[in-house]
């Protein structure tokens, strides 16, 4: 932790340099360059691949069929693993699924039954109100940047107290992010190969030497559906055991393909 607090401030001073800088600018366009290339390690490395984020969550769902507030205990690792457990009331978790990258598990001790399929946004929304790609949920839920595939340029442009950095794809605007004055992931747009706006996420109640944000607002496309994930009581720790992300299947459950 004393490392990303350190690449914090030392963000945060390069910040305040281009923005102090940028009336000499008239578009204020400041093209690549190794400091933007800190900026996004830092941002996608909140979260080391040999570490896990692990804590409880507040879930509220918001689609056109009405609200779902959900309590869930998570643990998460880049790039592709989830363990989600959502807790009733009272009594204990009635639904489990972890993913890998190569494969989803879902398990309903209630019906007796176990779903195993691959990890992709369509499997899931069978089961939860939203339609992610996997790797973006991961991604979104520890505060980092989704990866985006092919040869990637960026374009960073000082804008009040934040920093916002456009990442394109053959020309293509994929992803638009926004770093703020702490030099912490503020919001994220997420875009189709269309140019077609997929969700958008903002990350807010952050603590002092936390690379976390304590919420996160995710809208979709349709400006309707929304996640809000509130966390409490969460441990960053270093892991290299991924049994949690599996689901043995217990005696007496059947057992449901979704491929």
């Amino acid at each position: 932790m004393h490392d990303q607090s350190y690449l914090f401030r030392k963000i945060f001073f390069l910040i305040i340099v281009v923005i102090l800088n940028s009336g000499c600018v008239k578009r204020g366009i400041i093209p690549l360059y190794p400091s933007t290339q800190e900026i996004l390690f830092s941002i996608s490395n909140a979260i080391p691949e040999d570490y896990t984020l692990s804590g409880s969550a507040q879930i509220n769902v918001v689609t056109s069929q009405g609200y779902f507030p959900l309590r869930a205990a998570v643990i998460i690792k880049k790039p592709a693993y989830l363990r989600l457990e959502l807790l009733p009331p009272m009594g204990p978790p009635d639904f489990f699924l972890v993913t890998t990258p190569q494969e989803m598990k879902i398990l309903l001790p209630e019906k007796g039954e176990l779903y195993q399929g691959e990890p992709n946004g369509h499997n899931m929304s069978r089961f939860l109100p939203w339609n992610f790609n996997i790797e973006d949920i991961v991604a979104v839920f520890s505060c980092t940047c989704p990866p985006l595939a092919g040869d990637v340029s960026c374009l960073r442009y000082p804008e009040e107290n934040n920093l916002r950095i456009e990442m394109e794809v053959k020309s293509q605007i994929m992803q638009r992010i926004w770093i703020g004055s702490a030099g912490r992931l503020s919001k994220i747009e997420r875009y189709d190969e269309m140019g077609k706006l997929l969700f958008s996420a903002e990350f807010t109640n952050y603590t002092e030497g936390s690379p976390i944000a304590g919420k996160i607002y995710v809208v979709m496309a349709d400006g309707i559906s929304s996640i809000t994930v509130k966390y409490t009581d969460l441990k960053i720790e270093k892991e290299k055991d991924l049994s949690i992300f599996d689901l043995p299947v217990p005696d007496g459950f059947k057992k449901i393909y979704l491929d």
